[in-house]
């Protein structure tokens, strides 16, 4: 009988493309090692053609294995598309709903929101996702994103809740030296040109003696005594131990309640994007420093 070549086949190859490996793809899909090798030689001895070759760089896909991985590409846009729409069909705010944030937010600000989202919805359950990185939510890695940005992508819809305010903050009995330091700041390339336009104007080369590359580790190493830093003032206003040196100042990013077009008509997303909006609006002082 002739194989019937199905969904999880193509997600089979897509997978060992995106990753060029066995391991990556096996990671990917929740299998074994030895599962996605034994399916991949099955597939290919069904189709009569080799899909991949072995090389030093990887696994690199055959003129047949293009083929599938682009079939595969489609078929995955189109099945997330119609997943997104049925989805968005609800009539009862039930079920998974899936909230992507940063560290920083969720440490500092969203544990109250989330907390009495839950009482007024306890038939909705929550999957929170900490990432630094937007996630794509036309993809549906994400139902909702709470973000800092200083324009969310045309392809999303939602709400501007306010400027996110910034100052300069150094833990007690921080004294500076002639360089403005020391100081603990983000990694190279990570904050607004508005912060970046700050270090050049109030730091002289030096001052900077540590680097982390998330705001949550920031703020702890200004708490820790580490040096000074520039912080949200959500984060900084919180710190025990900590004293803002300066009037706050938005250096360019807001923070936005985002989610899909075809998401919004979602009784659970309708229902945490009203709710959280609210929440959120009410502390907005506190967001921007003031």
């Amino acid at each position: 009988m002739p194989h019937a070549t199905s969904w999880d086949d193509f997600r089979l190859v897509k997978a060992i493309a995106d990753s060029k490996s066995l391991v990556g793809a096996a990671e990917a899909l929740s299998l074994n090692h030895s599962t996605v090798f034994r399916r991949l030689g099955a597939l290919e001895q069904a189709l009569g053609a080799r899909l991949f070759e072995r090389s030093r760089n990887g696994y690199a896909a055959t003129a047949a294995g293009e083929e599938m991985i682009r079939l595969a590409a489609r078929m995955e846009v189109e099945i997330v598309d119609f997943e997104r729409t049925i989805a968005g069909r609800d009539v009862k705010p039930a079920g998974e709903l899936r909230i992507t944030t940063n560290d920083a937010f969720l440490y500092w600000l969203l544990g109250p929101v989330l907390a009495s989202f839950r009482a007024a919805y306890p038939d909705i359950r929550l999957d929170i996702v900490v990432a630094q990185e937007a996630l794509n939510l036309s993809r549906r890695d994400a139902d909702v994103a709470i973000r800092a940005t200083s324009g969310p992508p045309e392809t999303l819809v939602g709400r501007r809740i306010g400027a996110i305010g910034w100052a300069h903050y150094a833990p007690e009995g921080w004294t500076p030296g002639a360089d403005g330091g020391p100081f603990v700041w983000l990694a190279e390339g990570m904050g607004a040109p508005g912060a970046r336009k700050w270090l050049d104007e109030h730091l002289k080369p030096g001052a900077i003696v540590c680097r982390v590359d998330t705001v949550a580790g920031l703020a702890h190493a200004v708490a820790n005594g580490l040096g000074a830093g520039l912080l949200p003032c959500l984060i900084g206003d919180a710190l025990p131990g900590v004293r803002r040196l300066g009037e706050p100042q938005a250096f360019g990013d807001d923070m936005w309640l985002l989610t899909h077009p075809d998401l919004r008509q979602s009784a659970r997303v309708r229902a945490f994007m009203d709710h959280a909006g609210a929440e959120l609006l009410r502390l907005r002082a506190r967001i921007e420093g003031k």
